[in-house]
């Protein structure tokens, strides 16, 4: 067991943003979590949070993981007191963490995010882990599923895929998959890209547009002023910065800034 005291984190929040869609609740502020094919509990109580995992796991995985060395005071003490939208989206979503998530993993998961709810989205990938990821065993013994690789996923057919009940992003995925395992798109130099060459270079894979490739650069690669703009977004947007959302304020963060907003949008 790790405990640590930490500050601008809130459990809750962070496994509910629709960042990452393998938080499996356990009790009051209490999850489960698959991540990088490993496995771990965490509870939070007060500014408390304990990993149920060793130390050196914790140092090397789970810091990096949910981007503790970052100073979110910072982000946020940078918001205009005048403006009166983000300074409410920060006191409702002030814990928010952007996680540093798998990249194979958040450019499936965010195809099957089109046009879909996070309940949705969440289930759909609990099927397919439970249908095609590794088997893999707790320090308890109790079984869970690693993401499938491309590899895996590359060789499936349509059918394979039709028990999740993907619709159309099946043939995405599929596609995806294929270009990933044949090499067509390295995503070992994508991880080395700036942000604006890996949004051109994830755009190549089947069924990533802008949006998606922006929420990819966020949630996967860490390019934190990637922007996604979807429908929640769009409504702020036109709502609350029609001349334009300050990114020049913002300038190398606007991605958590977004967040805040995003949250906001769904828990309001």
């Amino acid at each position: 067991m790790t405990e640590r005291i930490l500050e601008d984190f809130d459990l809750d929040q962070i496994a509910r943003s629709g960042q990452c869609f393998r938080f499996r609740p356990l009790g009051e502020r209490q999850y489960a979590l698959v991540a990088g094919g490993r496995y771990v509990e965490i509870a939070q109580q007060g500014s408390c949070v304990r990993f149920a995992c060793p130390e050196d796991e914790f140092e090397t995985v789970w810091r990096l993981y949910f981007d503790l060395d970052a100073d979110y005071g910072r982000y946020k003490g940078a918001v205009a007191k005048r403006d009166k939208y983000l300074q409410s989206a920060i006191e409702a979503g002030g814990g928010l963490r952007i996680l540093r998530q798998e990249l194979w993993e958040v450019i499936v998961c965010f195809i099957i995010s089109q046009q879909n709810n996070i309940a949705r989205i969440t289930k759909c990938v609990e099927n397919l882990c439970s249908l095609f990821g590794e088997t893999c065993y707790n320090s308890s013994g109790q079984v869970y599923n690693a993401f499938p690789s491309a590899a895996r996923l590359a060789a499936c057919t349509p059918d394979d895929l039709t028990p999740i009940r993907l619709g159309y992003r099946a043939k995405y995925i599929l596609s995806a998959a294929r270009q990933v395992a044949a090499g067509e798109v390295d995503l070992a130099a994508v991880r080395q890209m700036d942000h604006t060459h890996a949004q051109a270079e994830l755009m190549r894979l089947s069924g990533v547009g802008v949006k998606v490739a922006e929420c990819i650069c966020l949630f996967a690669l860490h390019h934190i002023d990637a922007f996604p703009i979807d429908t929640h977004i769009r409504r702020m947007l036109d709502e609350h910065y029609p001349k334009g959302f300050p990114l020049r304020r913002y300038k190398g963060f606007a991605g958590v800034m977004q967040q805040y907003a995003f949250y906001y949008e769904l828990v309001k």
